[in-house]
């Protein structure tokens, strides 16, 4: 999940998009289904509707157990709620300029806040925050940015390092670029994936056994066997694409973002691709919501958009 804010890496992110574009060609039509045809997600004869363009930069949407969807205007510091009826509000504001987000099984909101570089989790009722990790082993987190909830609790996050024009701390403190676990019981933080040279995008199977990573930077996107503690093993590539966002459906496709989305089996096979309209050009994430979890929801720029999908959405994302 990348972020945006007045100057905030906009040069970092014409740079990455233009290696898209270049790669993937710039696409732009008001909604596309490559795959439509033949094994494609998007619903028959479904449209991609604009639900809203009123924001600076809208990134990580989740949404809770009912398909609402809480989504962020990082710019604006804030997070803003999409319900299921249809409305638009603002959810919280400030929010610790929260990138991505992720809701728990007990339905707490699990944000990155990229302010003080921190982990949260948002009581929805309340809207208190508590932090869940400040730093690792005493020295402060790059800015952690995507984050997902196993079915245990447990917590991975991606940690990448974007310089902020609002921070006010030093330089880089983690030697690495990383994927952390926090264990179900928010006490210990481990590394569990080092080897990648930009972590951004991440998700897992909703049966806690498989976790993808786009490693954005390197432009490509793996596969991991999620084991009982938390660590992972088996790294294997998935596709040759990186993203800065992830979500999966009931069929084990998954999602990534930045020139629209682009979705890929469970064997990393293109499927299908929806194009966003070229004001809104770069896509930063994408999650599943409404009540029946057949609404895919996409976070692009300044808009939100929504398209219905044949398939089903699997969990917070």
């Amino acid at each position: 999940m990348s972020v945006m804010n007045g100057t905030i890496r906009v040069a970092a992110v014409v740079l990455v998009a233009a290696a898209v574009f270049a790669a993937e060609g710039t696409g732009g039509g008001v909604a596309g289904a490559d795959g439509a045809n033949g094994g494609g997600v998007v619903a028959p004869g479904a449209k991609l509707q604009k639900l809203s363009g009123e924001f600076k930069f809208t990134e990580g949407p989740a949404s809770d157990a009912d398909g609402n969807v809480y989504f962020t205007d990082q710019p604006n510091d804030r997070i803003m709620k999409w319900s299921t009826d249809g409305k638009l509000s603002t959810f919280t504001q400030p929010c610790g300029r929260s990138n991505g987000l992720c809701f728990d099984n007990k339905g707490n909101l699990i944000a990155c806040a990229d302010e003080k570089n921190e982990l949260w989790s948002i009581d929805v009722a309340s809207k208190k925050a508590t932090v869940l990790v400040k730093d690792y082993q005493g020295k402060l987190l790059n800015g952690p940015n995507d984050v997902w909830v196993r079915p245990d609790g447990g917590i991975y996050f991606t940690d990448p390092f974007y310089k902020r024009d609002y921070w006010k701390r030093g330089p880089e403190e983690q030697d690495k670029h990383c994927v952390y676990y926090l264990s179900p019981d928010h006490k210990n933080l481990t590394r569990v994936a080092e080897d990648l040279k930009m972590p951004n995008g991440i998700i897992g199977t909703p049966d806690g056994k498989t976790l993808y990573v786009a490693d954005i930077d390197g432009r490509k996107s793996y596969r991991y066997d999620i084991q009982q503690d938390g660590s992972l093993a088996n790294k294997t590539p998935f596709c040759d694409m990186g993203s800065d966002g992830m979500t999966i459906d009931d069929e084990g496709n998954v999602y990534l973002t930045g020139n629209g989305v682009t979705v890929f089996d469970k064997a990393g096979k293109k499927v299908d691709h929806i194009d966003i309209p070229r004001e809104d050009r770069w896509t930063a994430n994408v999650c599943f919501g409404g009540k029946d979890r057949h609404t895919l929801f996409i976070t692009a720029s300044k808009g939100l958009y929504a398209i219905q999908t044949r398939t089903k959405g699997a969990g917070s994302q």
